[in-house]
């Protein structure tokens, strides 16, 4: 995947393969299949992972509970990107890109398999007959002992999960052997719907800042260095879209590929995915900002294309997608005059419910039946 416009990390681009003096350019026929194909793919995980976040908010398996991002994370996110970035950037510059590589790939070798079952799990579930014989498990990892015991790792699944985890590896040893397109987008669809339905925004501020600070992020480090198109280029991971231009003349060995960061999927995808959960909350049996939102999506992602098409170099999306996301939900409550509920809505406080809490403690005296009376009415 040699691209020459791709990003790496949260911030990634959208791009085409080597230049043209390598190859013969694409045609017209398959430039509009590889940029359809990258918009539809990058639309599934977003569209699948915002409803998928509604149940997973609610849901009382710890294994699933979302990741909430607050106010300061999402202030301190553009940073870690950047420092991640320059560090990949140091590390291709000083050592073998072979060697790192090779890590790399076992890393998102075991990433994407966890991901890639944990996407297909709800889908299979309806394959298995009714008498399957499906145990359940728990995976647990404390630290210390006693009253100080802390949980580390506590992942509860069944049979059925075990199966799909056996599928996914398939795959995983598919890419780990060929790097081929298809297992790449595979893993790459799975992170980004993993990423939209388990990283949860707290609310509409904190989306703001986030987006916000990764439009200046995606800027600098596409247009201000070539740091992100070195890393992209030296990146043989499936952290991006990818779809060849040349698969009308080649077929599945096609290898002139246009190319889209999952970055540029996961950050608006879970600000999206904030907004169906805001449409919820108004109990109005509407999806007006999730759809408005989704639209602007389409329209910002295209906006991308059609420049980087037009000037013929990397575009970092998040330029054209940032304003379009943020910028078409606030006009629409505006025009409906719900900006105040839109940003004073928390979107945390439907994964932890609020729950009557002490003010003050009862002196523990008398009977347990007039203690609990004392209690009942601190409540």
């Amino acid at each position: 995947h040699n691209g020459s416009a791709a990003g790496a990390g949260a911030g990634a681009g959208a791009g085409t393969g080597p230049p043209a003096a390598a190859r013969p350019p694409a045609t017209p026929e398959g430039m509009a299949l590889a940029y359809g194909s990258l918009v539809l793919m990058a639309l599934l995980p977003i569209f699948f992972g915002a409803l998928r976040s509604v149940s997973c908010a609610k849901s009382k398996n710890s294994s699933e509970m979302p990741e909430t991002i607050t106010s300061r994370d999402a202030a301190r996110f553009p940073i870690v990107a950047s420092c991640t970035l320059l560090g990949l950037y140091l590390f291709f510059k000083i050592f073998s890109q072979e060697y790192i590589n090779l890590l790399l790939s076992m890393y998102f070798f075991v990433l994407g398999i966890l991901a890639l079952s944990h996407t297909i799990s709800p889908m299979m579930n309806r394959f298995f007959p009714a008498n399957f014989p499906n145990k359940q498990y728990q995976l647990l990892f404390t630290q210390g002992s006693g009253e100080s015991k802390e949980e580390i790792v506590n992942y509860e699944f069944d049979t059925k999960d075990l199966v799909c985890l056996a599928l996914s590896s398939v795959v995983g040893v598919w890419y780990l052997l060929r790097k081929h397109w298809i297992a790449n987008n595979l893993f790459g669809l799975a992170f980004s719907l993993n990423g939209v339905e388990l990283l949860h925004l707290n609310n509409v501020s904190t989306g703001c800042i986030l987006l916000g600070g990764l439009f200046i992020y995606d800027v600098f480090w596409v247009f201000g260095t070539n740091v992100m198109v070195t890393v992209a280029k030296s990146f043989e991971a499936p952290i991006k879209l990818v779809f060849p231009q040349d698969l009308l003349e080649k077929g599945l060995e096609a290898d002139n590929f246009a190319m889209l960061g999952l970055g540029d999927i996961v950050i608006p995808g879970i600000f999206i995915a904030l907004l169906l959960r805001f449409d919820i909350s108004l109990k109005k049996n509407t999806h007006t900002y999730f759809y408005t939102s989704f639209v602007a999506y389409i329209f910002g992602l295209g906006l991308t294309i059609f420049i980087m098409h037009i000037f013929k170099h990397a575009q970092p999306a998040l330029l054209y997608l940032v304003p379009a996301c943020i910028g078409f939900p606030l006009l629409v409550a505006l025009a409906k005059g719900e900006v105040t509920e839109m940003f004073s809505y928390e979107s945390s406080a439907e994964i932890l419910p609020h729950t009557p809490r002490l003010t003050h403690f009862p002196t523990v005296s008398g009977s347990p039946a007039s203690l609990a009376d004392s209690i009942q009415q601190q409540l």
